[in-house]
């Protein structure tokens, strides 16, 4: 019995499905009230830091925190088109959903690397294990993305799908 579910979709789909919600209520928290969003426990490390350390005014606190909600909410956006792409049995078959995915990891992963450093040096333990947490599972779903390889189809099918406008065209 062959599916077209590789282990990367699988991992990329049960990623998602933690991320969009949990990033979405985040970010929304951050824009319809900014400071009080940004002082949250999700965020609370990143505050601290540019608070502690950058003096800035109210509007530039402000204006960070809307950085970091459109920095969230574009990691969510590209989850969801990873998860439409997801949908086709052919693209999802060709790897052709990992470009969302990889581009969803790689910022994902750059926001939880900054947070988590800013984490141990404001010296939050509950926003260190979240943001570690969170690091872990983006890197483990870019190193299965980056280990498993795309299936081809057999010998003789290549050329009818090149001819048809499919893999390589």
């Amino acid at each position: 019995m062959s599916t077209s579910w590789r282990i990367s979709s699988f991992n990329g789909a049960l990623l998602a499905a933690y991320f969009i919600p949990t990033w979405t209520i985040i970010a929304l928290r951050i824009m319809t009230s900014p400071i009080q969003g940004f002082y949250e426990r999700p965020n609370i490390a990143v505050a601290l830091f540019i608070s502690d350390h950058l003096h800035l005014a109210t509007m530039g606190t402000v204006r960070a925190a809307w950085l970091l909600a459109l920095g969230r909410l574009t990691v969510v956006a590209f989850f969801a088109v990873f998860l439409v792409l997801l949908c086709r049995r052919q693209t999802r078959a060709s790897g052709g959903s990992d470009e969302a995915l990889s581009i969803a990891l790689v910022i994902g992963s750059l926001i939880s690397f900054a947070s988590l450093l800013m984490a141990y040096h404001a010296g939050e333990t509950a926003a260190l294990r979240l943001h570690a947490t969170e690091l872990m599972l983006l890197l483990g779903t870019a190193i299965v993305c980056l280990v498993e390889l795309p299936e081809r189809p057999p010998m003789g099918q290549s050329a009818t799908i090149r001819a048809a406008g499919g893999i390589g065209a």
